[in-house]
């Protein structure tokens, strides 16, 4: 004999908006992956490049908090980017138990090598959702990372 559970009312009434956001980075980032396996890069060495091309050179906790990779992942990452020629790590004079992160003329050259290719999906993506809405949810999302880190921050004090 089967028993069939009814379906039961949950309490929660809010969308799951942690669920959202993963589908529509997963949406976005499809458009991105084939470009990045094409020229061998993962999308968290990507992340770390173009985050140290923004902003010049970085200490690993800077990294960290800018490309939301956890501390112990991205010790392998930066290790793994430094063997293939990506970045170099070097001891800062004042201080020698910190590092900062800086680019290679390899990882510069292949940042070259594919721009056009990242800007062409970047272009396609806004095509299909429009430009306007894609200014507005940049500005949204701008606007969200902004008021809930302020929230963490006062939360922390």
């Amino acid at each position: 004999m089967r028993s069939t559970m009814a379906k039961q009312s949950t309490p929660i009434t809010h969308r799951n908006l942690p669920l959202l956001l993963l589908q529509a980075r997963e949406h976005v980032i499809s458009r991105f992956r084939p470009i990045l396996n094409a020229h061998d890069i993962t999308e968290q060495q990507w992340r770390i490049v173009r985050a140290i091309l923004e902003r010049g050179p970085m200490e690993p906790r800077e990294i960290v908090t800018l490309c939301c990779i956890s501390s112990p992942s991205l010790a392998g990452v930066l290790t793994r980017m430094e063997e293939t020629g990506y970045v170099v790590r070097e001891r800062l004079t004042h201080d020698q138990r910190r590092v900062k992160v800086s680019l290679t003329s390899k990882s510069r050259a292949l940042a070259t090598r594919i721009a056009p290719k990242i800007e062409a999906a970047y272009a396609d993506l806004e095509a299909q959702i429009g430009p306007e809405f894609a200014s507005q949810f940049y500005a949204a999302l701008d606007r969200m990372i902004a008021t809930l880190g302020d929230a963490q921050v006062d939360a922390s004090e």
